[in-house]
């Protein structure tokens, strides 16, 4: 499996109104069909440069699902945040296969 990780910085002034955005955009990431799973979290470390930091995990069913979404969907998508929040709004990507993964069973 792999993970495409979004990792957005965001002003503090827009950061109500990205949260609707991320919200309302996620549901259309996985619409595309190629991921089975998204989780958006909120980064706890304090930035230098300010704002404050989202990231996206994506879970791709495979690198060939991944690549069909690079080829068939990310631009599109990725236009229409880069129009709203233009200078507001810092992202990079991260793609991440997973090797393993642990659970602790407490029974």
């Amino acid at each position: 499996m792999i993970i495409y990780n979004v990792t957005s910085n965001i002003d503090e002034s827009i950061e109500a109104e990205w949260l609707i955005w991320i919200k309302a955009h996620i549901p259309k990431v996985l619409a595309t069909g190629k991921f089975e799973k998204a989780t958006l979290t909120k980064v706890l470390v304090e930035e230098e440069m300010g704002g404050v930091t989202y990231s996206v995990q994506y879970r791709s069913h495979s690198r060939e699902a991944l690549n069909a979404f690079h080829r068939e969907d990310a631009d599109k998508l990725r236009i229409e945040g880069m129009k709203k929040f233009a200078d507001k709004m810092l992202s990079f990507r991260t793609e991440l296969e997973i090797v393993d993964e642990y659970t602790v069973n407490f029974s």
